[in-house]
């Protein structure tokens, strides 16, 4: 599915953040062509007036790095993530290179960065990251099976796109971490024998939106991932295969 793309101006993009030990975000895009049926990110609808589904269409901010030259002279040093509410790195960045263009002025400003992303298109920018005083990439990876990442997150890059990008980023020398946020029906250990070796350190999130997501389990026939304790079990089970990472589970 192509979304609607649609060019804006924003008067501020480096924004305040709530997340733990991150004190900016920054997201050069409004909506994600990735559609993944779980994102939270779906409350921007309020604020932006789209009313299509979410997935269907992307805001491109094109003053994005004019505006972010502007806010760094004035801000306080401090993490910034990339990004928060949108993928940094979904298709339309190819054509826009706005990320790209973030990075740079990041890295003369000296400010730490953090990425987070699903797609292997971050891998064009690791000249530039490589560079960058103190720099992070992460790979969300929700599952090792790509026949889950098509019900969850039908236009995202399949899974193994996602781990090759990890093992592909570590070896160039770059702080890598694994978000597996939301945890989907998976096999632990197949997951943690792929990330491992790439990983310096992986954060754990369950599915906090059920009310989006709980007719997929149950149309799927994976209601025995909606039970608690059974999460509990392979969040456990995750643990033990991780066992030399830096591991931590949000909830």
């Amino acid at each position: 599915m192509r979304p609607d793309i649609r060019e804006i101006t924003a008067r501020s993009v480096l924004s305040k953040s709530g997340i733990p030990g991150m004190k900016y975000c920054v997201n050069p895009y409004v909506g994600c062509s990735h559609g993944c049926r779980y994102c939270y990110a779906t409350f921007m609808k309020r604020f932006t007036g789209h009313i299509e589904p979410w997935g269907s269409f992307v805001d491109v901010k094109i003053n994005t790095p004019e505006v972010l030259r502007r806010q760094l002279k004035r801000a306080e040093k401090g993490t910034v993530m990339v990004s928060s509410v949108t993928d940094a790195y979904q298709p339309v960045e190819a054509r826009y290179e706005l990320t790209r263009t973030c990075l740079d002025i990041l890295s003369l400003f000296k400010f730490p960065v953090s990425i987070l992303t699903k797609s292997p298109l971050v891998l064009r920018d690791m000249d530039i990251i490589s560079k960058l005083d103190d720099a992070e990439v992460g790979l969300t990876i929700t599952t090792d099976d790509d026949r889950i990442r098509k019900i969850f997150e039908p236009f995202a890059p399949p899974v193994p796109a996602r781990i090759d990008a990890l093992k592909k980023l570590h070896n160039a020398g770059i702080h890598t971490y694994v978000f597996i946020g939301p945890l989907l029906p998976m096999n632990p250990e197949s997951l943690a024998q792929q990330i491992r070796p790439h990983a310096d350190s992986i954060l754990i999130d369950r599915m906090n939106y059920l009310s989006k997501t709980e007719w997929l389990y149950k149309k799927n026939g994976l209601v025995k991932w909606l039970d608690t304790d059974f999460i509990d079990d392979i969040i456990a089970r995750l643990g033990k295969n991780l066992s030399t990472k830096d591991i931590s589970v949000i909830c």
